[in-house]
């Protein structure tokens, strides 16, 4: 399945112009408040029209302005996930949840209940109302909801936006089982760097309107033309060994080994590693006594100068490329140059819920 995006439109003093496509897995519309995710999602919804341009699904066309055809929301059999739950306050979780079925077409009935209430870890809520639910609960509840309208696309727009860390990292893992087990394409929207970087294959970056760049999740974050202050590494990488008493994994990555804190991993789980640039030190001789335990080896490929006192750096380290952020001051004192052996210094606890 694939989605094909070509618009352009004016809201007010806004103008958007984005054109990308997005196929099977999670594709992150991703970027600032204010940089248009929003708007993008709601004419992929069908709540918008573009003034130019189309939107195609799996080769049906939705929105054609030249041809003026507008295919309304409810004939599109797309699932919408808002910020807020929006769950009806007056019916338990099993009616709220039934009540997506209404949604699903004769022909793609869901008769899954029992794997998405399982898949979402919500099979001891049902007799609630949404009253006695926590944030992360409502939102899991609102997420099955959507599944059970059979949706052809789900679309989630800033899902866990308005929840603490603690409840964001509660329904992230469920999110994680969503797209790896069910196969339902995702558009989904975030300014959230951690959460791309965990969720997302494809990263669509935005910027006032227009697309920065796009590409895999790794690639993207890392790029010069993204916010350099949430450039990061995102490093695919198996757990090779867990630590129980200080809730440490050894994970086995393309750069070379890192410790990383986690809760509840297992050997041979495939997990991604969020680096970001900031919390990456740069020596140029292996440093010793740091609480850093993550010393990476490499050799230093390009510097960028961000004209603010501030140098990107990317080092090779192993088949990976690295990303770090250091002062202008730090590169000329260390005299750093492409080419030279380096050594990428990371506290582990920089890599903490990443």
């Amino acid at each position: 399945m694939t989605l094909t995006v070509d618009a352009r439109t004016r809201l007010g003093a806004f103008s958007l112009d984005v054109s990308f496509t997005s196929d099977r897995g999670v594709t992150a519309l991703f970027g600032r408040s204010g940089s248009g995710k929003t708007s993008v999602i709601r004419m992929i919804a069908g709540l918008s029209r573009p003034d130019h341009g189309r939107i195609v699904f799996d080769g049906d066309v939705l929105a054609d302005a030249a041809n003026r055809i507008f295919v309304p929301p409810h004939r599109r059999r797309f699932g919408y996930v808002f910020q807020e739950a929006r769950l009806f306050p007056h019916l338990d979780v099993r009616r709220n949840l039934l009540y997506g079925r209404w949604f699903a077409s004769a022909s793609r009935s869901s008769d899954n209940f029992d794997q998405i209430v399982d898949l979402l870890g919500i099979a001891g809520l049902l007799e609630r109302r949404p009253g006695r639910l926590s944030g992360g609960e409502q939102q899991r509840v609102a997420i099955g909801r959507a599944l059970l309208s059979a949706p052809r696309l789900l679309l989630m727009d800033e899902p866990l936006a308005a929840l603490d860390e603690g409840r964001k990292n509660e329904v992230l893992p469920y999110l994680e089982r969503l797209r790896d087990e069910l196969g339902v394409p995702i558009v989904y929207v975030s300014h959230a760097v951690d959460e791309v970087a965990r969720l997302a294959d494809r990263v669509v970056l935005m910027k006032d309107g227009r697309i920065e760049a796009s590409g895999t999740a790794s690639d993207v974050l890392r790029a010069p033309g993204g916010d350099r202050r949430d450039a990061a590494s995102v490093l695919a990488g198996t757990v090779e060994a867990v630590d129980a008493l200080h809730r440490l994994a050894r994970v086995r990555t393309g750069a070379g080994t890192l410790l990383v804190p986690v809760d509840g991993a297992h050997v041979d789980q495939a997990v991604r590693v969020l680096v970001p640039a900031r919390d990456v030190m740069i020596a140029t001789v292996r440093p010793e006594g740091l609480s850093a335990l993550n010393i990476l080896p490499g050799t230093l490929e390009r510097l960028d100068a961000d004209g603010n006192g501030m140098i990107g750096v990317r080092i090779l380290c192993g088949s990976e490329t690295l990303v770090a952020r250091i002062t202008e001051f730090s590169s000329v004192a260390l005299r750093l140059q492409p080419g030279q052996a380096v050594f990428a210094a990371i506290k582990t606890a920089a890599l903490e819920r990443r």
